[in-house]
């Protein structure tokens, strides 16, 4: 059988809203099958089994990460403010928002929030790719399928590694959190700042701006002088030797 972690005691209450050691005890005559265990508890607990899903969580925090140039800006809700004021819940949510400061690509929650014509377009750039030319249709269905997940969960939160653990996920990170503390947990939004981006820098003339805030006029630029073309030396003329004069007869 394998071994009831806390995680999955925690994705079972946030599923069914049943009590911890009930669902502790649902995966372990489950063997572990989450859908088996739900279903136990259905039968035992009736309408008190119901899918944490349709509480609300409108309480939570909001909070920023602030590291050098990079910011970010995090809500996450959870059922109580009891809960909320938790240093436990405070600690998970700086540490989400931690990880959106260091993930520069990630831009939605979860893959279920990404817009379907960003999928589509994903699949055209990849069905164009020159290593499938020669593929099968159906060799390249499934690589394509494939390469567009991967690129789909490089844009969602929830299916980053966690910074301080790399062997778990947000969303287990998640998990983990609402097993310690009793409620449903959700990321419901986020916005990631970088100091600048997006604005056009103008370059400018250093000195002519300081020339202008002195009111002087900018130093124009000294032109460079002709080069004179150096004629070689003629070479000096020989001598010509005196004339005879004519004997006197």
């Amino acid at each position: 059988m394998p071994a009831i972690t806390a995680a999955m005691v925690g994705e079972l209450r946030a599923k069914t809203d049943a009590p911890m050691m009930e669902c502790k005890k649902a995966l372990t005559e489950a063997d572990g099958d989450m859908t088996k265990a739900e279903e136990i508890l259905r039968v035992k607990l009736g309408s008190k089994a119901s899918k944490a899903a349709s509480r609300v969580t409108a309480e939570g925090v909001i909070v920023s990460y602030i590291q050098g140039n990079i910011g970010a800006l995090l809500e996450v809700n959870c059922e109580t403010d009891f809960v909320a004021r938790r240093e436990e819940f405070k600690k998970l949510v700086n540490d989400v928002a931690m990880q959106i400061a260091a993930c520069p690509n990630v831009e939605y929650v979860k893959v279920a929030d990404i817009p379907a014509e960003i999928s589509a377009k994903e699949k055209e750039i990849e069905m164009g790719r020159d290593d499938l030319a020669n593929k099968p249709d159906n060799i390249k269905e499934k690589i394509v399928a494939g390469r567009i997940e991967k690129r789909l969960k490089e844009l969602s939160l929830l299916d980053q590694p966690f910074i301080r653990d790399q062997n778990i996920s947000i969303d287990e990170l998640l998990k983990q959190a609402i097993a310690a503390l009793g409620e449903n947990i959700q990321v419901r939004r986020f916005q990631r700042f970088v100091l600048g981006e997006g604005i056009e820098k103008e370059e400018t003339d250093f000195a002519a701006e300081v020339a202008a805030q002195m009111g002087q006029k900018a130093p124009e630029p000294v032109a460079a002088a002709p080069q004179v073309e150096e004629k070689a030396p003629e070479p000096a003329a020989k001598d010509n030797p005196p004339a005879k004069g004519k004997k006197k007869k």
